[in-house]
Formats: C-alpha cells, structure tokens, sequence
C-alpha cells in the first residue's frame, strides 16, 4: 500500500482557532441631494474636516440620473434631501429610494456647510444605535 495515501495530512482534524477580528470604527457616509453644484468643495471640506465622507448628486434625474441616484442611496447612511432647489420629482424619488431601503433622510429647505453638520450630529447618535 502507498505511504502517501495512510499518511494524514498537514491539515486533517486540525481546527484553526478564530482570529480575532480588528473591526475600525468607519466613517459615517452622507448622501446630500441638490443644492451643491457650485459650492461642492466647500461641504467637502466640512465634512471631512467633521470625519464623514459626503456623496453629493445634483438632484436631475433625468437620463442616467435616477440611477446614479438610487446609486448614491444604496451606499449611504444618511441621506439629506434640500427641497428648495429640487425638482418635487427629485425630492419624492430620492425620499421614496431612502425609505424603500431603510436609510435614514432629512428634509431640508436650505443647507450651508456649517448646517450639514450641525444635522448630522443631530442625526449621529441614532443611525449608530440603528447599526
């Protein structure tokens, strides 16, 4: 008979214990629809500077639009929504996207930077519970 095939192997009835996982704490991640074409940089800037990654769409949902949006809407955890120069389509689509997939989404008339995060930390504490 052939050694190689009494022999057991290297890896036969050993169990490998389970390694602990390092899990880093990641980044809250935002999705602000309209309202930031021209100054994108600027709440960019902020919530970096805040320690959140910020998505940003233009609201259009014309063509590829709506796509793009549902898009942007799977990868967030929060969603702000600004009304006032949102197309009501716009407005209504990503509302419906955000509660159809559990997301959590703001309604706001107008945002400045310094208001996108003063929402967030408003906002924080119950997406992390909800996690």
């Amino acid at each position: 008979m052939n050694q190689a095939a009494i022999a057991p192997s290297k890896h036969s009835h050993k169990q490998s214990k389970p390694q602990p996982v390092s899990v880093k704490p990641t980044r809250l991640r935002i999705g602000m629809i309209g309202g930031v074409e021209r100054s994108e940089g600027l709440f960019q800037q902020a919530a970096h500077a805040a320690g959140y990654d910020l998505e940003v769409h233009s609201g259009h949902t014309a063509g590829r639009g709506a796509q793009t949006l549902a898009s942007l809407v799977n990868r967030v955890d929060l969603v702000v929504i600004v009304t006032d120069v949102n197309s009501h389509n716009a407005v209504v689509a990503a509302r419906k996207l955000a509660v159809s997939k559990g997301v959590k989404h703001l309604l706001v008339r107008r945002c400045s930077p310094s208001r996108l995060i003063d929402l967030i930390h408003s906002v924080e504490t119950d997406i992390a519970h909800a996690a």
